[in-house]
Parts: C-alpha cells; structure tokens; sequence
C-alpha cells in the first residue's frame, strides 16, 4: 500500500494578507474552489494501491485540517499535530513511524500541502515510475523539469541515467536557489531539475536513513510517537519533547548524504505558489495578462494580479504589479519584490499586529466569527455555528454577551435554564453566567453577538464541558475563544 503522507505545516508568509498564522495558504482557496489541501489529496484519486493519508500539520489549525477533509469524504488515517513547526525532517520521521502502525512496511508518498499540479495524469505516471525504485529501499525525490531559468526554487543536479523510457537518474547533488545568471547555466545545461520537496520511499528505508544521518532528529520523533497520545481524530506530541528536537529540512538531514537518492524528472505544470508572482503564473489571465479575482475594474492593466475580498478595486495604468485585499488589509507591490512580503510581516510582528495572526473571519470547529465592529466596552459579532454543532459550556468573569437569532433556531444554555431561539428571537446572558450554544437544525445557525464589559479579550474564558476535546491541560492558546 501506498500512504500518502501530507506535510500541512507553514505558515505562508510570502502570501500575506490572504496567509495568516491561523488561517496559512494550505488551507485556503487561493488557486480554484478547494483549499489546497483539499487538492492536494483529491490529486491522489486514480492511483492504485492508494491508501488513506497521514495529515501532518500545526496544533493551530487541527479543526481546519479535519473539517476540509471531511467536507471532501476523506477520512485520514492520523492527523498528526506539530506544537512547534520544526521543518520536514522530523515531520517526516514522526509519519513513517505513526504509518507503521497500519502496515509493517508502506510505502510513504510525501506531498506538500500547498503544491499546483495541472497535469494530473503526468503526476500519476511519474509515481508509477517511482514505486519500483521505492520497493528497492531507494529514496525517490521528483524533479520538475524547468521551463525558464527560475531563481525561486532550489535545483537538483542529475547524475547517471538508469531508465530513458521514466528519466530516473541518480542525484549528483542538491544546490541551493541560485541567481539568475547561475539558473540560466543550469537550464540550459539540461542537467538539472528544480527540487520539488515530494518524495516517496519505504518507511523502514527513511528511517533507517535517518538513523544513520540524523539520530538528533529519529531518536527522540521514536519515544515521542509511543508517548503520544489519540485525541479524537489528532495524534499529539509532547510540546517539551518536541520543541528540542533540531529544526531540519529531509533534503539537508538526509537526501544530501544517502547513497539511496534517485530523482524522477517529471512536467506537469507544477507549481509551489510560494509567492504572490506564482499565484500570477498559476491564474487563469485575461486578453492583458492580469489574473483578476474578485470585485475589480481596471483601464490599461497589464501583467498583473488583483484579488478583491470585499471592496471593488479600481486600477488604471499599473503594469505588473500585485494588489490584494482583504477585509482588514491591503497589499500593493511590484510583481518583482513580492518575495519582500515577509519583511512587511517582520514588521508587523515588531509592532504586535493581530493582522498577522488571523482574518476578520475566525474559524472554529463548530463554524466561525466575524468582528463586525468594537469600542469602548463592546464588541459585535456574527457567528456561524454549523448544523449540529455547539460550542463549550462556559462562561465569562468580565463581559456579558446578548444574543439575536438571524437565521435558523438555537438551544442556549443559561445558567440552570434551556431555551430554544427562532429568528429574531434574543436573550442576555449576565456576567458569570454559565452558558452555551447549540444548533439543533440542518442548516446555519446565524447570529449576532453584542458584547458588553470592561475587558472583552478573547482569554476571557472559562471551559466546563467541550465536545471538541479543548479544555485547559491540552487546548493551543489560539483556542481560547467562544
């Protein structure tokens, strides 16, 4: 069997404000109508031998990870939660040892969560052309063969010709992103692929691999995994345990130092969306070369990416450039300098800007919440809660909540009473009152939520009884909401 592992960590910083630390590009419709993860995993459909995949991803975003799964039918075999995100190697070891535990020897197929294939066919064959290498105990990495000499990605030296008909070569080495005058040698040389980061290979085989070459890194992902511990659909680790283990990429930990590595050289429209210029390459253009998302008009645009979440964008006489907005943000940059997106970042960071951490929009495991507007000593919200679902019973020490009914029905949970709420319906929940929501329809419940009192931070909260498993010895700090 073949287990898909999917690496679901990172934050995607170059692609701020669309990106944030909650809500990252792995998990959001940046390129069609699924995340992409949702593609990631719907890519795999028509492969044989397929089996269920290993989701490797931030305790953060663990809600979201599951609930995109289940919205596509996919049912994980471990969703495996990274307190500290800690590169590819670890995550890497942590998957094969949790994939031994459904067969004695599978065959890892790992794939970043944030990838564009358009050739679905071409990606199909080229794991078909891994896997007789892969059931040898070799290490397969898959080379992207380029079309332009590409100073984004990093490049993987081809070495001997084993097969003509697939293209599978030995690796000679792996280099670093080059400048442009270093890619233009390597393009035209032929001899070299740009370094995709997916690989498959046995699950004895990388860690025996990993023994040899980094046993900082396997030794300690062996006793964390038989210390972890099944939470409802999450595999946890021990944030002590893991926050020391080195930070390290599979390329440097390993596939640099193996005798093993053999490259499959492959095209396939591939992509990595690392930027907001990829996204332009990846989009779909108009007769100006501007990939246009949104409510926008512009008058001589060319070569440009445009992406309105909410306000119409007006544009006249911009070339390549990038302009992107969102409900509480807004971007403009030259195509050319959109990898100076994480300096913006670093910025917001010195200065503590929640714009960094999350959207207006919050996502939840029971549906989501949208700031409408706040001042001084209130706060108003609309929420989403999911048909079925409900949030924690809880209550607050320092605001009191009312609540009005926009659509569907709702059974509040008020101290020692039970209510049931239709539209335009409301009640007041008082300062130190237990309390808790509930949609008992089939369709979103939709509310609107006025907060009132002198401290109205989200940590304001007390946890009695949670169906999602958050309570104070194991939810993250971002959970310390509704």
């Amino acid at each position: 069997m073949i287990i898909p592992v999917i690496l679901a960590g990172g934050s995607g910083t170059r692609l701020w404000p669309l990106s944030r630390q909650l809500y990252p590009k792995q998990l959001i419709d940046i390129y069609n109508e699924k995340t992409m993860l949702q593609n990631t995993v719907l890519r795999l459909d028509g492969i044989e031998s397929i089996g269920s995949p290993i989701i490797v991803c931030n305790e953060d975003h663990r809600f979201m990870a599951a609930q995109q799964l289940k919205q596509i039918h996919i049912q994980s075999l471990s969703i495996i939660l990274e307190p500290v995100g800690r590169n590819t190697a670890p995550a890497i070891a942590l998957a094969a040892l949790k994939a031994m535990e459904y067969e004695e020897d599978p065959i890892l197929l790992v794939l970043p969560a944030d990838h564009v294939i358009e050739k679905k066919g071409d990606f199909h064959a080229a794991i078909t052309a891994a896997l007789t290498y892969a059931e040898s105990d070799n290490l397969i990495t898959f080379g992207i063969i380029p079309d332009s000499p590409e100073t984004g990605f990093g490049y993987i030296k081809k070495a001997d010709l084993l097969d003509p008909g697939t293209g599978a070569c030995k690796i000679d080495r792996f280099v670093e992103k080059p400048d442009l005058d270093t890619a233009q040698k390597f393009f035209d040389s032929g001899s070299y692929c740009w370094n995709s980061g997916m690989f498959m290979f046995k699950a004895k085989a990388i860690i025996k691999e990993l023994e040899t070459h980094a046993p900082e890194i396997m030794l300690p992902c062996k006793g964390l995994v038989a210390a972890g511990i099944k939470d409802l659909d999450f595999f946890r680790l021990s944030l002590d345990g893991f926050k020391d283990i080195p930070s390290d990429s599979i390329d440097y930990a390993v596939m640099e130092k193996t005798s093993k590595g053999i490259v499959i050289p492959f095209d396939a429209g591939w992509n990595d969306l690392g930027s907001f210029d990829a996204l332009w390459q990846a989009g779909k253009k108009d007769e100006c070369s501007n990939v246009i998302k949104g409510d926008v008009m512009t008058h001589n645009v060319k070569g440009s990416y445009i992406s309105s979440e909410s306000s119409l964008i007006t544009a006249i006489g911009i070339e390549n450039f990038v302009v992107v907005e969102t409900k509480d943000a807004i971007l403009i940059s030259p195509r050319d300098q959109v990898q100076d997106v994480k300096k913006i970042v670093n910025q917001l960071k010195d200065h503590n800007r929640q714009e960094i951490v999350s959207h207006r929009k919050v996502y939840r495991p029971w549906g989501s919440y949208e700031t409408v507007d706040s001042g001084h000593r209130f706060q108003v919200k609309r929420i989403t809660v999911n048909p079925g679902a409900k949030l924690s019973l809880q209550k607050h020490f320092h605001r009191a909540e009312h609540w009005t009914v926009v659509s569907g029905a709702a059974i509040v949970t008020r101290g020692e009473d039970e209510v049931l709420l239709k539209e335009d319906e409301s009640t007041y929940i008082p300062l130190g009152t237990l309390h808790r929501l509930e949609n008992p329809g089939k369709i979103p419940l939709e509310l609107i939520e006025v907060q009132s009192g002198s401290y109205l931070g989200e940590d304001d909260i007390v946890r009695f009884d949670d169906v999602y498993g958050r309570n104070e010895e194991n939810y993250c700090k971002a959970d310390k909401n509704i």
